[in-house]
């Protein structure tokens, strides 16, 4: 897959500014940080971060212990 650079073509000022607008809300407010357990600077702020932190727990616990289940029902049919 090669770098692929798309421009824009913008006719009017206001143009180019509801296009920056609509960059820096979604950088700063709509965009997944690592730097924040990757969530959104939003969840942060607004005090979301527990609560999706903990559902994001459950929901890999059930996965492990879903794949322990199938690797183990897997392991016996191989026997």
């Amino acid at each position: 897959m090669r770098n692929l650079v798309k421009l824009n073509h913008f006719y009017h000022p206001e143009e180019l500014i509801e296009a920056l607008n609509e960059f820096v809300e979604n950088y700063n407010n709509k965009r997944y940080h690592e730097s924040l357990n990757n969530l959104t600077p939003a969840d942060v702020y607004y005090g979301r971060s527990d609560k999706i932190l903990e559902q994001r727990a459950v929901i890999k616990q059930k996965t492990i212990a879903k794949r322990r289940q199938l690797y183990n029902q897997e392991k016996i049919l191989n026997l």
